[in-house]
């Protein structure tokens, strides 16, 4: 017999109603934003080897699948562009070319789903650039901050056009989110805001990414990333765009980096992103596929950890899925 009988917490975990009437910690289709790849000269939508059950998108099966996002109750849609090889150079110059392919996958999104979800863009130049860095190069090989912002600058105003309600700044330059704003403000775009990816980690669980986005990286980013082993950098980091005029910000990868979201969270006056990577992805697809583990259970399990940790927003690769559960 108990010493205090009367203390019992397992009483509000009797019965699935008595466990959702207490649960501290909801997650709904609106927390959730779903990444798309759209790339330029395929003709049928292409399943990522490392990632099963994504794709690179043909502009029919993007307007197909963001109409179903919208449609399962998603909150947005964060898009990223597949350049054909042969259309990447130094300065990643079709990420600012009107007819460059993230830029006309913005316009289909626009003109498909509207003002129905949050249209999202990557605002970063790896994709675009044929060394795989996100930024411009100097005469050492290193990338250079400021001319790598006046890119971005460029970029983020074709995005705005193209009809995306916030941008996405992931390079990690110092300087990009006051740089952007300024400019869309300068050309009208007032209204077009940044979810900033202010604490965004050089992490091995990128992979899979690479591989969605054709990457022509050879080495790392791990000038520009944070360091794993930081957590003060991080908060810094949050706290110099907030400052600059983000208007959210994120903390990438999700699983891996729960603590610095919690603290994030609890110091941010804007709202929170995480992103669940494509790493964090491939794992629990890989370990279901063989059996080892409840492949709904764990990415249920994922997504409610992070939005624990703090999380308002969720970037995965299952938000469709999984807001057909919820």
């Amino acid at each position: 017999m108990s010493l205090f009988p009367t203390h019992r917490p397992r009483r509000l975990r009797r019965t699935p109603a008595l466990r959702r009437l207490v649960a501290e910690t909801s997650l709904e289709p609106r927390h959730l934003v779903l990444p798309m790849f759209v790339a330029d000269g395929i003709d049928e939508p292409r399943e990522i080897s490392s990632m099963p059950g994504v794709f690179q998108h043909t502009p029919d099966s993007l307007r197909r699948a963001a109409t179903e996002a919208v449609e399962a109750g998603l909150g947005g849609l964060m898009l990223f562009g597949v350049p054909r090889p042969d259309d990447k150079d130094a300065e990643g110059s079709g990420a600012s070319d009107p007819d460059g392919i993230l830029n006309r996958g913005l316009r289909w999104l626009a003109d498909e789903v509207g003002d129905a979800t949050v249209i999202m863009a990557d605002t970063c130049l790896d994709e675009f650039t044929d060394h795989g860095h996100c930024g411009v190069l100097d005469a050492n090989g290193a990338v250079d901050n400021d001319l790598t912002l006046q890119r971005y600058v460029d970029m983020a105003v074709a995005q705005a056009e193209a009809g995306a309600h916030l941008l996405g700044p992931s390079g990690m330059m110092d300087g990009q989110v006051a740089a952007i704003r300024k400019a869309l403000d300068d050309a009208g775009y007032t209204d077009v805001g940044q979810l900033a990816y202010s604490a965004k980690y050089a992490s091995a669980f990128y992979g899979p990414f690479r591989e969605a986005v054709g990457s022509s990286l050879q080495g790392d980013r791990r000038t520009y990333q944070q360091d794993s082993a930081n957590r003060r950098e991080s908060l810094r980091e949050v706290d110099l765009d907030i400052d600059e005029g983000a208007d959210m910000v994120m903390v990438k990868p999700a699983m891996s980096y729960l603590d610095v979201l919690r603290e994030t969270a609890d110091r941010s006056p804007v709202p929170v992103a995480a992103y669940q990577i494509s790493g964090e992805y491939s794992m629990i697809t890989a370990a279901a596929q063989n059996g080892w583990i409840d492949r709904d259970a764990a990415i249920l399990e994922s997504l409610t950890s992070i939005r624990r940790a703090g999380a308002d927003v969720v970037l995965t690769y299952w938000a469709t899925e999984a807001a057909g559960w919820l």
